[in-house]
């Protein structure tokens, strides 16, 4: 008996969001795995005067976050949340992690029965005296099999098919091969293993390390120091997750989540772009978020925020002196000249 096709709603539409809706629209249009239409949950605003949602589905573009873009024609954004995830087998993640909670909770007794997930979300929560994954939210909120995400995929870039590597952490062998499904391309090349813990640890980690990077960058520090900045903060990063975590693997950090990611997060991503014009302006994040980022949020800082409770509670903060000398920059105000001295 053939399985019946899959529902697919994606839950974010930024630069991110947008640029995966791509490769999952034209995928689903391809496979009888999965129902042509693709729902993509919308935050509603006005662009120019007009409503988000009917431009990207009139233009088949989303002009504000990922501009010039075209998005599959059956990528149909919706600004009700419970409207896009009606009916949805495969619920896909891809929002700023500070949102995830409060979205699941209008989730809530609204998931068709054996849906299951997966986060492309990097970032953790630590603020209540252990380290919280986001799946791990996702999964005690919702109570369904959580995959994740992860890898050297700068959205924009993706979405101009340009080559790169990603990395999926699924425990579940049958959902793993769903998500190879969808989200692989000739220029989107997946790798499935089954460390989720590894893999979404990398993904929130390594924009702290990047952070760190950019304010390399905006001291002129050449490529020697950025070097050195990129090996301390992969060494704290397994370090971190090798102390809060059971069953990392060494390998996971030499998947595209791991050493490449933090590459290319520390020389083309905006954690390190915005840290960059940090130094240099002297302007605070908040401030550059609104002037660089469409108001979007970055996640280095706040993840080195949570990260520092963590450390904090536990009298670690020395023992992870890039994720401390990270989190005094952007939040006690320490000078940015000072930064590599603490490392």
């Amino acid at each position: 008996m053939a399985t019946a096709a899959k529902r697919v709603a994606i839950i974010g539409s930024g630069n991110w969001g947008s640029s995966i809706s791509k490769i999952i629209g034209s995928n689903a249009k391809q496979s009888e795995l999965f129902l042509d239409e693709v729902r993509m949950w919308t935050y509603e605003e006005l662009v120019d005067g007009k409503k988000l949602t009917e431009i990207i589905n009139s233009q088949h573009e989303n002009v504000k976050y990922l501009p010039g873009i075209k998005l599959p024609e059956n990528v149909i954004a919706i600004p009700d949340l419970l409207e896009a995830t009606k009916d949805a087998d495969i619920l896909v993640f891809v929002l700023p992690h500070q949102f995830v909670l409060k979205i699941c909770e209008q989730l809530k007794g609204h998931i068709k029965p054996g849906a299951f997930a997966i986060s492309l979300i990097k970032g953790v929560d630590a603020s209540h005296g252990g380290l919280q994954l986001v799946s791990r939210i996702i999964y005690k909120a919702l109570d369904i099999d959580v995959s994740v995400l992860m890898g050297a995929n700068i959205a924009g870039e993706v979405a101009k098919e340009e080559f790169c590597e990603t990395t999926i952490g699924a425990r579940s062998e049958e959902n793993g091969r769903y998500f190879h499904k969808l989200f692989n391309t000739p220029y989107f090349r997946v790798t499935v293993v089954n460390d989720c813990a590894s893999v979404e640890i990398c993904g929130a980690l390594k924009n702290i390390v990047a952070v760190g990077a950019g304010i390399c960058d905006g001291l002129n520090f050449g490529s020697n120091t950025k070097a050195a900045v990129i090996r301390i903060g992969m060494m704290e990063m397994l370090k971190f997750a090798r102390m809060f975590y059971k069953g990392v693997e060494m390998s996971t950090f030499l998947e595209s989540c791991g050493v490449a990611d933090l590459i290319t997060t520390c020389f083309g991503g905006r954690n390190r772009k915005v840290a960059e014009a940090m130094v240099r302006t002297g302007k605070s994040i908040d401030d550059l978020e609104v002037e660089m980022l469409n108001g979007q949020k970055l996640q280095g800082p706040q993840c080195a925020k949570e990260v520092n409770v963590l450390l904090k509670d536990k009298g670690m903060e020395k023992d992870f002196p890039l994720f401390t000398a990270v989190y005094q920059v952007c939040y006690e105000g320490l000078p940015s000249q000072q930064f590599l001295s603490k490392l």
